[in-house]
C-alpha cells in the first residue's frame, strides 16, 4: 500500500483511510454530505496525489500523442489542457486522461491512478518515435482545491491573478511561496476551482498554507466519497464504471472529444461506428421514487426486459434523488425515456434526463 506525502496529516484529522488504486487514501472526514455542500457553497480540498503524471518529450511528443489519443492535440496551445481518452485496439478505453502542453515539444499526460501502469506500458508500446518519457507519478503531489470560492480564497497565496485563468487553461507559477507550481483550473467537481501539481517534498507547505489562507472561507478537507458524489451530479465518467476497456469513446457520449480529422488507435473502426451507429449508450437518469440506484444494478425496460446496467449510482446531496448513469439501447436511450432500475427485485422507474444533473 503506498501512500502520499500528506498521508499522515489525514490520518491526524481523523479521515477515514482505505485503500484505493493502491493508495492509502483520505475517505471522508465528516461525512459525506457535509463535505459535498462545502465544496458546492465554499471551498474543499482533496489530496488526489495518487494520480499519474507522464511527461512526453522532443519533436515528435506531439505526433505519439496525436497517434495514442482520440482528441486532437495540435489544437493545444502553451498553457492550455485537453480532455482526452486512450483508445485500445477493440474499440474499448485503455483509460481517459488530461494532456497538458507544457511548453513547445513538451506535454505533461495526468492519468487515473489505477491506470498508471497500464497507461505507460501502453504508450511505451506505441512508442516508436524517439519520444522522452518520464514517469512522474511517484514524484508529484495534486491537490484539488474546488469550489465558489477557491479563486477567492487562494489568491494572497499567487502572484499572478488566479481568476484570469480560463476553465482548461493553466499557468506555472509561484503558489504558497514555492516556484514553478502548475495551477490549473481543471477539476471534476463542477464548481470551479484549480488542480495544484507539487513535488512531494513541497506537498506539506502548499497544504499548510492552502489551509491558512481559506481558514475565513471555511475551507475543510474533503474525501474521496463527496468527489464521486460531485463528479457524478455533473455526469463525468469514471474509468471503471462508465467507462472502460469494452465500453467505446462514442457509445460513451464522448464523441467530442473523438476527432477524425487525424490517424489514431483504432480510429478506422470508431469512425465505421459512428457512421452506422452505436447499438448502447451511455444516459443520466433520475429515480422517479425514492431510491438508490447502485453500480451493476440491472435496467429494465417496462415489461421487465433487460435493456442495460447501471454504472455509477447515489442518493445526490444537492438534489436530494437518486440519481445514475448507465448504458441502454439506444431505443430507450432518448430523454424523457421511461426505464426502471431493478432494485432488489422491485422495479423502480427512472426517467432517462440532460446532464448535468446539477444545475448551479
Amino acid at each position: 500500500m503506498k501512500n502520499t506525502a500528506l498521508t499522515h496529516i489525514h490520518e491526524g484529522l481523523g479521515a477515514k483511510m482505505l485503500p484505493f488504486a493502491g493508495y492509502n487514501m483520505p475517505i471522508t472526514y465528516e461525512g459525506v454530505n457535509a463535505e459535498h455542500e462545502t465544496v458546492r457553497n465554499s471551498v474543499g480540498v482533496f489530496d488526489v496525489s495518487h494520480m499519474g503524471e507522464f511527461l512526453l518529450s522532443g519533436p515528435n511528443a506531439l505526433a505519439l500523442i496525436q497517434k495514442v489519443t482520440s482528441n486532437d492535440a495540435s489544437t493545444l496551445t502553451i498553457g492550455r489542457a485537453q480532455y482526452s481518452c486512450l483508445p485500445n485496439n477493440d474499440g474499448g478505453i485503455v483509460d481517459d486522461l488530461i494532456v497538458y502542453k507544457m511548453k513547445e515539444e513538451q506535454y505533461l499526460l495526468v492519468v487515473n491512478a489505477s491506470n498508471i501502469e497500464k497507461d505507460w506500458n501502453w504508450i511505451s508500446a506505441h512508442n516508436d518515435l524517439g519520444v522522452e518519457m518520464k514517469n512522474l507519478s511517484d514524484d508529484y503531489s495534486l491537490l484539488a482545491i474546488q469550489g465558489p470560492k477557491a479563486v477567492e480564497a487562494m489568491q494572497s497565496l499567487s502572484s499572478i491573478d488566479l481568476s484570469a485563468i480560463a476553465y482548461y487553461h493553466f499557468e506555472v507559477a509561484d503558489f504558497a511561496g514555492i516556484e514553478n507550481v502548475i495551477i490549473s483550473a481543471t477539476g471534476y467537481t463542477g464548481s470551479g476551482g484549480f488542480e495544484i501539481y507539487c513535488q512531494n517534498s513541497e506537498a506539506e507547505q502548499v497544504w499548510n498554507k492552502v489551509f491558512e489562507a481559506g481558514a475565513a472561507y471555511g475551507i475543510k478537507p474533503i474525501g474521496l466519497a463527496a468527489r464521486d458524489t460531485l463528479r457524478l451530479e455533473m455526469g463525468f465518467c469514471l474509468y471503471g464504471n462508465d467507462i472502460n476497456d469494452t465500453t467505446s469513446p462514442l457509445e460513451a457520449g464522448l464523441g467530442w472529444i473523438t476527432k477524425f480529422n487525424k490517424d489514431f488507435t483504432n480510429s478506422e473502426s470508431l469512425k465505421k461506428q459512428k457512421e452506422e451507429g452505436v447499438t448502447k449508450k451511455l444516459v443520466a437518469f433520475e429515480m422517479q421514487e425514492r431510491a438508490v440506484p447502485r453500480h451493476d444494478y440491472e435496467i429494465v425496460d417496462a415489461s421487465g426486459a433487460v435493456i442495460g446496467i447501471v454504472t455509477s449510482g447515489t442518493m445526490s446531496p444537492s438534489m436530494n434523488k437518486g440519481i445514475g448513469l448507465g448504458y441502454v439501447t439506444v431505443n430507450n436511450s432518448a430523454l424523457d425515456s421511461d426505464i426502471f432500475i431493478r432494485i432488489r427485485k422491485n422495479d423502480v422507474p427512472a426517467k432517462v434526463v440532460k446532464l448535468p444533473f446539477y444545475k448551479k
